[in-house]
């Protein structure tokens, strides 16, 4: 089997595909390699994964659909799509909103579009988020609730996604299932996310930002939890029951909302060095709290987090100082 694994050389996308590979499949990457973050990190991490024979990789981008139609049509047997490829960040999506357009919304179309033209395609699995869950405040977030309430772009195109993959799922038969990923950590992690800055700012004995004087909880989640429930949902597709498509939506979190300064203390016990910290109000696409209920996706295919935020932090600490380290 050969599984076509999108943004493979993002954080997500490298654990996912090293996994697959582990598990005996074929993995083909792609990624536009764009600058949002530092590009040496993710070709480290496209290196990391061209050590495996069974990873092939192509530098594509998803808004170039003549030549991603091109370049993947004469690649056989693609059985299994994980789509990781967006555009991140919540408040760079108030900067740049075309980005997000071009990348989520018609990025995915491409996706879609080469999904229901594959003769053998099982199961396109794709990235959502909990950010569509905006301002809703009823806890934990629950896939039963209504997200039409998003409060950044970002939100907003992930929500579309989701609209996008049921017309697809109806119209077409397209087994299709969305994951909502609760702030994902870990070892090759991203450097916009708070406990990469964060923990660079403590080592260089900077201040850091506490959003909402610190009246903030979230739901980190491992890596290595998110790449369970990734590789559990792919090898269970959906199947529709009658006179609905095989289409679902799972949330891909921890099921523990952590208070932000609780990543602060357990950044500062790892790296020894005590934080200095401002105070400052909320930012504008901001939410207070996420906290996943999981219970469906834990039914469905057996997934059941492990590892908590002061066994995970460490683990990251650790690779981050050994990447750093020249």
């Amino acid at each position: 089997m050969t599984v076509l694994v999108t943004g493979a050389a993002g954080f997500v996308g490298m654990h996912v595909s090293l996994a697959l590979m582990a598990a005996g499949e074929k993995v083909v990457g792609i990624d536009n390699l764009n600058d949002y973050y530092d590009v040496s990190l993710k070709q480290a991490r496209l290196e990391k994964l061209g050590a495996h024979n069974a990873f092939e990789f192509f530098q594509l981008d998803l808004k170039d659909r003549e030549v991603f139609f091109d370049t993947l049509q004469k690649v056989p047997g693609i059985t299994k799509i994980v789509h990781l490829a967006a555009q991140a960040g919540v408040r760079y999506s108030i900067e740049q909103p075309f980005k997000y357009a071009d990348s989520n919304l018609l990025g995915f179309l491409t996706i879609l579009e080469f999904s229901r033209n594959l003769e053998k395609l099982e199961h396109l699995v794709y990235a959502s988020s909990s950010s569509v869950y905006g301002g809703n405040k009823e806890l934990p977030y629950s896939v039963d609730q209504s997200v039409d309430r998003p409060v950044s772009l970002y939100a907003a195109t992930k929500k579309a996604n989701e609209l996008m993959a049921h017309s697809y799922a109806h119209l077409y038969g397209l087994p299709v299932t969305g994951l909502r990923f609760f702030t994902v950590y870990g070892p090759w992690g991203r450097p916009d996310m708070a406990y990469w800055t964060f923990t660079e700012k403590i080592l260089k004995g900077e201040t850091l930002p506490i959003f909402n004087h610190g009246k903030m909880k979230r739901d980190f989640t491992y890596i290595d939890d998110i790449v369970n429930g990734v590789t559990s949902v792919l090898a269970n597709p959906p199947i529709g029951a009658e006179g609905s498509p095989p289409y679902r939506v799972y949330n891909i979190g921890n099921h523990r909302s952590e208070p932000l300064m609780g990543l602060v203390e357990a950044l500062e016990s790892s790296l020894g060095v005590k934080a200095k910290t401002e105070m400052l109000p909320m930012q504008a696409g901001d939410v207070k709290e996420t906290f996943a209920d999981i219970d469906p996706i834990r039914r469905d295919v057996g997934y059941e987090p492990t590892t908590s935020l002061n066994e995970g932090i460490p683990k990251f600490v650790a690779w981050y100082k050994d990447y750093f380290k020249g």
